[in-house]
């Protein structure tokens, strides 16, 4: 029996995006969750990964917790600091194997919107835009979606597509002209994949305590549900979960649930 605390909602969202880093891949990181779940890839599983942060810092040497992506740790004694737009050029050329990124929306092809919530003749929010977000999910093989699911932000069609998924599914994305695309979709729900033939966003593995149910209440489409019992994904073992505390983000910076 575990002798600590288990793992909170953002802890496990921290763990299932190191569980889609493989040893050796080159990993390039967004701010927010996605550094914590490199860093605790490379602390566990996959100490071999070169770690790409979106400012141009290039697998820098171990420090803090970066507060994000432009932050003097994502730096640090690196052997090669780039600007963001070559940073982003490593992505078309082919030198990234896997990058993760947010969105104000992500629909059912896992299309994402970081533009504008609403129209722009019927503006709700303004957003601050792609940033490098195209760039990512336009030109790497796999890119893993990273989201707070609710039936709003997890819409049936997002309002704006800044990155594309799947377009309109099927093979639109390919008939784009566009490599890849979303392997995953990290939310604090569990882990969902994309149907190989509609690539329709569908459950993979449901974290510990959730259902179909409460997954499809979060949502804003019909999600599919593989034949069978869905799986339940494993809870994170007390050794991982202490090196995610005392090693990768003690402060908390990232991981601490609001109002705890």
């Amino acid at each position: 029996m575990s002798k600590i605390e288990p793992a909170n909602p953002l802890e496990m969202l921290a763990y299932n995006i190191s569980l889609q880093i493989e040893n050796g891949q080159i990993v390039y990181v967004g701010t927010g969750l996605p550094m914590v779940g490199a860093i605790l890839a490379a602390k566990t599983h996959a100490p071999k990964i070169t770690m790409v942060f979106e400012s141009g810092g290039q697998d820098p040497l171990e420090g803090d917790m970066p507060w994000s992506v432009g932050c003097p740790f994502t730096f640090r004694k690196s052997p090669m600091v780039q600007e963001m737009a070559p940073s982003f050029g490593q992505c078309a050329l082919g030198y990234v194997d896997i990058a993760f990124q947010g969105g104000a929306q992500i629909d059912m092809y896992g299309n994402v919107n970081t533009s504008v919530i609403g129209s722009y003749d019927n503006l709700k929010s303004i957003l601050p835009g792609s940033g490098g977000g195209n760039d990512i999910g336009s030109l790497t093989e796999k890119s893993v979606l990273v989201g707070l699911q609710t039936p709003d932000r997890f819409p049936e069609r997002v309002d704006f597509i800044t990155t594309p998924g799947y377009l309109d599914g099927g093979d639109s994305r390919e008939k784009a002209g566009l490599i890849g695309g979303p392997v995953a979709v990290v939310t604090q729900c569990g882990v969902f994949d994309f149907e190989p033939v509609s690539k329709r966003m569908r459950i993979k593995g449901l974290n510990p305590g959730m259902t179909v149910e409460i997954a499809q209440a979060c949502t804003g489409f019909e999600l599919l549900v593989p034949e069978g019992e869905v799986p339940i994904i494993a809870a994170p073992s007390d050794e991982i979960l202490e090196t995610l505390r005392n090693v990768v983000d003690p402060r908390r910076v990232f991981t601490k649930m609001p109002g705890s």
